[in-house]
């Protein structure tokens, strides 16, 4: 006669039955391809639609209008504008306690920018970059938070452009509506804050040790920003930076292709369609973020087909970009290790 636990043995050691842990790394690599599956149709469609009610000939001959030369300068402008970004996020992670160095911070960062391509949204690759830096800095809960403040920082950014854009454009939006965009920019700054000061007033006592520990990480993390309310304000000021320097980028491939709109139209759109990029419908927002474009600037007269060849020609400078960065990701890899 078998004792229960040789019984559990025998069932335990069936052939064939395979763990638990197996199965569910098998169904998150089946989500995960189902789910960029989704994504990488959502863009053909989106651009499908697009070209099948705008003149596709007038959006190619309008991208064949940029010289080699300005797409090479506009990468470079673009990795430019993202060493200020550098700059920012190492700032609110290294506050929080992370203590990474330049180098290792640009490695991250570049890192998340390839990531881009990959994953959805304008936080796709803020994972890949938080995961690497968990790896490389002293804290992961420094990380964590000052990667979070990161982006609500960034998209506060976004919406006091689009607000500044919205109060020198008088056909943009009317006074309620402008009245409502600023309010928005001001509560996603706010939420920033409040989330900060949630963690430092959590009660941690009432959960267990391990979870506990970790509350109490991030909490130390959170005070050190609370304590230095300037590193807040430098951090908006280096984003705001940013995305101007994006959207002067942006304008001015746009005028090669033959759209010519005063500055003060594209720091009303172009922050909102690329709000718009954020919705985790396409990959990497590729035609979310061209059809908001040209919806936006519809009102000020834009042809919709220059519209959309100008945000493609933005996403054609944002997959070079992004490749670059992952080679600079590798190379600075690389050279750390050696």
């Amino acid at each position: 006669m078998t004792s229960p636990l040789e019984d559990t043995e025998s069932v335990t050691a069936t052939p064939g039955a395979r763990p638990a842990g197996a199965v569910d790394r098998q169904k998150s690599r089946s989500r995960a391809y189902w789910q960029a599956l989704l994504q990488y149709g959502g863009s053909v469609v989106v651009l499908f639609l697009l070209f099948k009610f705008l003149p596709a000939k007038a959006v190619w001959a309008a991208l064949r209008a940029l010289p080699p030369m300005l797409w090479i300068a506009a990468i470079g402008i673009y990795l430019g504008g993202h060493c200020v970004g550098i700059v920012k996020w190492r700032l609110m992670v290294n506050t929080a306690g992370a203590g990474l160095s330049t180098r290792q911070a640009a490695r991250c960062y570049f890192a998340g920018l390839f990531g881009s391509l990959f994953l959805p949204s304008l936080i796709g690759g803020d994972l890949v970059r938080a995961a690497l830096a968990m790896k490389l800095g002293k804290s992961k809960a420094a990380v964590l938070l000052g990667s979070f403040l990161d982006r609500g920082i960034d998209l506060a950014a976004l919406a006091v452009l689009a607000a500044s854009g919205a109060m020198l454009v008088p056909r943009a939006l009317n006074e309620r509506s402008r009245t409502i965009l600023g309010a928005l920019g001001a509560v996603a700054l706010v939420a920033v804050i409040v989330g900060a000061a949630l963690v430092v007033l959590i009660p941690v006592k009432r959960f267990g040790f391990r979870i506990r520990r970790r509350l109490l990480r991030l909490r130390a993390a959170a005070r050190s920003m609370v304590r230095r309310p300037q590193v807040m304000l430098a951090a908006l000021a280096l984003a705001l930076i940013a995305q101007t320097i994006f959207i002067l980028l942006n304008s001015r491939l746009a005028a090669v292709c033959g759209l010519a709109l005063a500055f003060r139209v594209w720091l009303f759109a172009w922050p909102l369609a690329k709000l718009s990029a954020a919705l985790p419908i396409t990959q990497g927002g590729i035609g979310v973020r061209e059809a908001a474009l040209a919806a936006l600037l519809l009102p000020f007269g834009a042809p919709a087909a220059l519209s959309v060849a100008a945000g493609l020609a933005w996403e054609a400078i944002v997959i070079s970009g992004a490749l670059v960065a992952g080679a600079l990701s590798l190379l600075l890899g690389q050279s750390d290790r050696a």
